[in-house]
């Protein structure tokens, strides 16, 4: 299998894919067209030097792909969102040319706040539930237990258990379902091209919705390299413990891309053996998508990736 160097992620009802600085979103609307908004994407960080720099570009790529990927679920849920009440549109057909501009430049703004705003608020809530909380957790232990290296651990045992209990609930609801499906028809697409297979309904169907690099076994490695870098921790004050690990989480961050950047370009046993518990976890965040979702992957990857050419070059 080569590399390709595309990658995507679901969003409401559709699939995202991302080539190089160019992303196209394909989204399934409700009257079943597909709609397909193709960008450019201009990132965080401008200095080329210092984003491909190792370890750093994890970081970089982490808090982009946080960015990127609530724009464009953002975009795709604005399709599934109640119309205008009667009013409103009046209210803007009354409008000269001017006013809706500055009105439509004032909504812009506060889209762009808003999506800061959850982007910031996914953030401190993911470092309180998957770091912070199970640091406290496994504190009730230390009366009974006298090792640090094995608090440690348990520590880690709880962070890994509240991931799978955290991804086990959201898949309850309908909509994450279907996101889930989504993400499955990403992988299939992805996984059909990079086996040198046609990019059409049937090839994909009966490609694997499991790849190395799905940001599931990023979170994953995160976890599990979180309990090796904890370990070297070695303090008594409680709070310097916690802000520790708290200024670990970027270097932690940065190892695991490296580690995901490293399974994607190679195929080898060992490479294969420490991807497989990510692969597993990918069996709870994708489904078998329908035929319906596998055309929206194909038309959200052959947006931005000429993938004729690329198997033709690589001899795939």
């Amino acid at each position: 299998m080569k590399y390709s160097g595309i990658g995507g992620q679901a969003v409401m009802e559709g699939v995202m894919m991302k080539n190089a600085d160019r992303y196209a979103v394909a989204v399934r609307k409700p009257n079943h067209e597909i709609d397909i908004k193709v960008s450019d994407y201009k990132g965080t960080l401008k200095n080329e030097k210092l984003r491909n720099l190792p370890f750093v570009r994890g970081i970089v790529n982490f808090v982009e792909s946080l960015i990127l990927g609530m724009s464009t679920l953002m975009y795709s849920a604005s399709f599934f969102e109640d119309e205008e009440d009667e009013e409103d549109r009046k209210k803007k057909a009354s409008m000269t040319k001017e006013e809706r501009t500055a009105l439509e430049a004032k909504e812009k703004k506060q889209e762009k706040a808003l999506m800061g705003g959850t982007v910031a608020f996914s953030i401190v809530f993911a470092v309180l539930l998957f770091f912070c909380l199970p640091y406290f957790l496994s504190g009730f232990f230390h009366k009974i237990i006298k090792s640090a290296a094995i608090i440690t651990l348990l520590e880690g045992g709880i962070r890994l258990a509240i991931f799978i209990l955290y991804i086990e609930v959201i898949s309850l609801t309908p909509d994450i379902k279907r996101v889930f499906m989504y993400h499955g028809a990403e992988h299939k697409c992805i996984n059909c091209i990079e086996h040198g297979l046609e990019l059409n309904v049937e090839n994909v169907r009966k490609s694997s919705r499991q790849h190395k690099r799905c940001g599931t076994s990023f979170l994953l490695i995160v976890m599990l390299i979180s309990i090796v870098f904890f370990m070297f921790i070695r303090v008594d004050s409680k709070i310097l413990q916690l802000l520790l690990r708290l200024l670990l989480i970027p270097v932690i961050a940065g190892t695991a891309y490296e580690f995901i950047r490293l399974a994607g370009r190679y195929d080898n046993w060992f490479v294969n053996l420490l991807s497989k518990p990510g692969l597993l976890m990918q069996k709870m965040t994708t489904r078998e998508p329908d035929d319906d979702m596998i055309e929206v992957g194909i038309a959200s990857v052959e947006a931005v990736f000429d993938w004729k050419k690329w198997q033709k070059e690589e001899n795939v």
